[in-house]
């Protein structure tokens, strides 16, 4: 890509970002209960999941003191409809001394999007033990996604158009932008497109968006079945994600993705956040469903 390009496309994706961070600003209309506008720009012609679990965590996050999240369980409901505003519901399950859970609706005209439990913990920093993060090139000796979209054509131009509000670094083409590859397990790079003021929950809500991308594409690259782009369809069906240590999402980070099963039409798929030291940050769990277009 061209140097004016890479400009054009940094600029298009703090604008994205810009609109992600106006819908994570929430309007307080009762107890518990939040309005959120609607995005000024519609990047994937749906209200994305991973926009809804951001959502859902600064919700919970707003009614719990002095704790920070420890972990959001997440189900997709239904399709949220861009352009139209979401109300967050927040139920105080329980306040402990150290921990709090909360139960959260995020709604679209009344109807529930996505429900979601969310655990916060005052949590010490002593002890500190991990697995070691993977190998893998550095960020810059990886392509951006966007060098794959340009290459799959008319298939890539949204990505490029309208690039999502986090900096993606992957290996190789994702099934959807014309990849074939078939290994399981795959480390692609991530960060916000520029540095991003705010606390602890805000980045981890940010985080949260950005750990829901790629998943799906992990269970279409270890399908059996020919599942090439415009070959099935797939809707995430719940997303579990777990903060092991606080960080700051507009520094890199690896996010190892593996598929770990495929029957009938669920796929199941699991991931390990590292920042650029090597910290475990974030575990994952996504399961998916998916259709072949020839079974429909």
């Amino acid at each position: 890509m061209s140097l004016s390009r890479d400009r054009d496309l940094a600029g298009a994706a703090a604008e994205s970002l810009d609109d992600l961070l106006a819908v994570l600003r929430l309007e307080a209309t009762g107890e518990d209960r939040f309005r959120i506008p609607a995005a000024a720009q519609d990047l994937f012609g749906r209200i994305y999941g991973g926009q809804l679990l951001a959502q859902a965590l600064v919700g919970a996050a707003t009614t719990v003191e002095g704790k920070g999240v420890n972990s959001l369980h997440a189900a997709f409901v239904r399709v949220g409809a861009p352009g139209r505003p979401v109300e967050v519901a927040v139920t105080r399950v329980r306040d402990g001394r150290s921990m709090a859970t909360r139960e959260v609706t995020v709604l679209q005209d009344g109807a529930p999007l996505l429900v979601a439990f969310a655990s916060f913990h005052a949590n010490s920093s002593v002890p500190d033990w991990q697995t070691g993060a993977p190998g893998a090139p550095s960020p810059e000796e990886t392509p951006l996604i966007q060098d794959w979209a340009q290459q799959a054509h008319q298939a890539g131009r949204r990505w490029i158009e309208r690039p999502p509000p986090v900096e993606l670094r992957v290996p190789e083409a994702p099934i959807f932008l014309g990849g074939t590859g078939t290994s399981p397990t795959r480390s692609h790079w991530m960060r916000l497109p520029r540095p991003v003021e705010g606390d602890q929950m805000l980045h981890a809500a940010l985080l949260a968006y950005a750990s829901d991308m790629l998943l799906m594409d992990m269970v279409f690259r270890a399908h059996p079945g020919p599942l090439g782009n415009g070959l099935a369809s797939g809707f995430s069906v719940d997303h579990a994600i777990w903060f092991h240590r606080p960080t700051r999402f507009d520094g890199w980070h690896l996010y190892t993705q593996e598929a770990v099963t495929v029957f009938g039409e669920r796929g199941l798929t699991r991931g390990a956040i590292h920042d650029h030291a090597g910290r475990l940050v974030a575990s994952v769990m996504q399961e998916v469903l998916v259709r072949p277009w020839t079974s429909r």
